[in-house]
């Protein structure tokens, strides 16, 4: 993806599965009109989902994902089934694919009953339908979806299959802003981004260029500063920005040199808002005040990157939340796409704000930790609390600082 590309977490996430050898590669291959999966006649081929950004029209931006087979066999094929059940996580639609000529097995109408279970649309693509001699009416086939009897070989219904993926991936909920909601147009907003060493070299990390793009999008004006700048800037401006955004790390800081009348709240924050879990992160973070020595908390990273010495997810949040409730903790770590498939065994969640997670993941997550009774918070919202802002990082949203209003005054 280049630099210019749309996010991967901002993209129709369309994931095909199915057995081994059904076709999911070479029809994956025809909707994209390009050479994505490898294509082989042997069996699991595929061994890790494959994931390619592209534009399939008419939908916009998507990302394609191959999975290995749902049948694969052996202590190796049942790590390989693992990493296809993850990526029901993410897919907002779904490509089931299988044999014309064979009915659905076992393991197909597994599938489908857990796309039913998460609310995930789905079609059922028949491919190789080239190979019978006259397919059967799609209405005759008990599948809950729409039927496809589709050929990547010939390309038959290829352009049928496009538009129906593109039918299933459109989603009705009007999408969430991250920050454009929250100011008008002519307004000016101050972001505070430190320039730290796991910064990527030559550009800003990715949730301070999203924010940036939503308020050019408000017609709002964006002054960028670092955290030692921000007093002068304040005072040179010649009238009060409309909301302060600052990385968390900094907040404090920030909070300090930012007047009780100007809105302030973080990157993370916005995520956590985005991404729809701020209400249940911010009713997480009061987990903070019964912490006990040897309970075990859970840091989760939605992206990996190579670990600094002052790391904020391996070192400063951990020191942050030690020093806070005044025990000893103990600190699980995980990144990507590895999130536990059991949680029992930890008081608590911390999660970043999952620029890298599309929002059908991160609601998974959360709905996975409600269900294990394990509460779940943010980054942002963890420094705030820690901090004693948190009330104050959050006043922009009403029905969020209303959570608060009984909670020791911040």
């Amino acid at each position: 993806m280049g630099l210019n590309d749309t996010p991967r977490a901002e993209r129709t996430h369309i994931a095909f599965f199915g057995k081994r050898n059904a076709g999911k590669s070479s029809l994956l291959n025809a909707a994209a009109g390009q050479d994505i999966a490898i294509v082989s006649e042997q069996k699991g081929t595929t061994t890790d989902p494959v994931y390619k950004s592209m534009e399939l029209l008419p939908l916009g931006p998507v990302v394609l994902i191959d999975t290995p087979g749902i049948d694969d066999e052996g202590a190796l094929g049942a790590l390989r089934i693992q990493k296809t059940r993850q990526v029901l996580n993410k897919a907002d639609a779904a490509v089931l694919v299988a044999e014309a000529g064979t009915a659905l097995g076992p393991a197909e109408t597994a599938l489908i009953t857990l796309f039913k279970e998460r609310g995930i649309n789905y079609c059922i693509a028949f491919n190789k339908s080239d190979l019978i001699s006259t397919p059967p009416p799609p209405t005759s086939i008990d599948s809950g979806g729409p039927v496809i009897f589709v050929s990547a070989k010939n390309g038959d219904n290829i352009t049928l299959l496009k538009e129906t993926i593109a039918r299933l991936g459109k989603s009705e909920d009007p999408k969430l802003r991250l920050v454009g909601d929250l100011v008008r147009p002519g307004d000016f907003v101050i972001l505070v981004t430190p320039i730290d060493k796991a910064a990527p070299k030559g550009r800003l990390i990715l949730p301070q260029q999203q924010v940036i793009r939503d308020l050019l999008e408000a017609d709002a004006a964006a002054i960028v500063v670092k955290e030692y700048e921000l007093r002068e800037t304040l005072a040179q401006l010649g009238k009060k920005p409309a909301l302060v955004v600052t990385d968390s790390q900094v907040f404090a800081k920030v909070s300090a040199d930012v007047p009780r009348d100007i809105p302030l709240t973080s990157f993370s924050i916005l995520f956590a808002r985005y991404k729809g879990v701020l209400e249940a992160a911010v009713a997480g973070a009061a987990a903070l005040d019964s912490l006990a020595a040897g309970d075990r908390i859970l840091i989760c990273e939605g992206c990996t990157h190579h670990r600094q010495c002052d790391d904020i997810g391996t070192v400063k949040l951990p020191r942050w939340i030690k020093n806070y409730c005044g025990a000893a903790p103990r600190f699980a770590f995980c990144s990507g796409g590895d999130f536990p498939e059991e949680l029992s065994a930890y008081r608590l969640i911390v999660h970043c704000g999952a620029c890298m997670l599309n929002e059908r993941e991160m609601r998974r997550r959360l709905r996975q930790a409600a269900a294990e009774h394990i509460p779940m918070t943010n980054y942002g919202i963890v420094i705030a609390h820690t901090q004693g802002i948190l009330k104050r990082s959050v006043a922009m949203f009403p029905h969020i600082y209303a959570q608060l209003e009984n909670s020791t005054p911040q």
